[in-house]
């Protein structure tokens, strides 16, 4: 930048040419911006599993009925969103409540970036509102939770047939063709982590196999990623971004029309287009956000610290 002072000094008298220098010098500032960016941008880590499909598992929590009520409208939620990100909705579990809502519900979902896109909603997700059966109209908190997990592959996760213990019996359940009447539903048991898979939603034994199998392959790959960050984690200190960062990850207030994400501090007003799937990008790209903030402060710090290292070698050998 110091020929640019220079060429001010030499156009001094000259507006035009003074104002063709600036315009040029904004320009330099700006594409050096630009490629600081984009090197930091290759520079920072990459989650492979990003590009990968996604299996989410809803799981009503605290709050009985009106937890399995809130469960169903989150599910459903998430399936209206992937129609309109354009991906294919596999409805792999579902466990009815008592009262029309899902005790639980697991889906799979495909298409481009599912799981780089959905692993954000992991964690607890509370609902503030007064419940149909409320004769007395107060207000409840429910809550549930959301496991986000990527769709392994078979290459991914060695499952022996040794390591699984395989259970077939009798589909519980609204009636229909072969449930309640044959041993179709299945219960799948890795052994070695303990884990347990049970579907009985197909009418046959090898398709409901078919799928345990699928979700259990995700969740051993999504426990063996997990407690490799936790490793990562506890060797620079500090929490990595699993996708677990709060035991409560957002509030749905219906009385206030509000809805809160307590990771990113945003709030939004609309509950009908939430549960439609309009708001959820927005949620979503705020978190993508701050993860990358905090990815770049990160690598900037570790950066900085790698400097000091090579000036503190430099200076051990110059003192020899």
């Amino acid at each position: 930048m110091e020929s640019y002072g220079a060429d001010l000094k030499a156009s001094a008298g000259d507006p035009e040419l003074t104002e063709l220098i600036e315009m040029d010098r904004a320009q330099c500032i700006e594409d050096i911006q630009q490629l600081e960016s984009e090197v930091i941008e290759h520079l920072l880590p990459k989650d492979l599993d990003d590009a990968r499909n996604a299996i989410i598992e809803c799981r009503a929590g605290v709050g009985g009925d009106e937890a399995s009520l809130f469960c169903a409208d989150m599910f459903h939620m998430y399936e209206n969103f992937a129609t309109q990100k354009g991906w294919r909705f596999e409805v792999m579990e579902i466990s009815p409540g008592v009262s029309g809502g899902y005790k639980e519900a697991s889906m799979l979902l495909c298409g481009e970036n599912v799981f780089g896109t959905m692993k954000y909603e992991s964690g607890g997700h509370r609902v503030q509102r007064v419940p149909a059966t409320e004769v007395q109209g107060r207000l409840h908190t429910s809550a549930m939770t959301v496991a986000v997990m990527p769709e392994a592959q078979d290459i991914d996760v060695d499952m022996r047939d040794a390591d699984l213990k395989i259970d077939f019996y009798r589909s519980g359940g609204k009636g229909g063709q072969s449930v309640n009447t044959t041993d179709s539903a299945v219960r799948v048991t890795h052994l070695p982590t303990g884990l347990v898979v049970c579907m009985q939603d197909e009418r046959s034994q090898i398709q409901n196999k078919a799928k345990a199998l699928r979700v259990l392959r995700s969740r051993i790959y999504d426990k063996m990623k997990t407690e490799e960050q936790e490793k990562r984690a506890m060797l620079r200190n500090e929490q990595t971004g699993s996708g677990d960062r709060s035991d409560r990850v957002r509030t749905y207030n219906f009385p206030q029309d509000r809805i809160t994400d307590h990771r990113s501090n945003t709030t939004l007003h609309g509950l009908d287009k939430m549960l439609a799937g309009d708001l959820l990008e927005h949620f979503i790209t705020e978190l993508q956000h701050s993860d990358r903030a905090e990815a770049v402060k990160r690598l900037g710090e570790e950066i900085d610290q790698g400097n000091k290292d090579d000036d503190k070698k430099k200076g051990k050998k110059s003192k020899r």
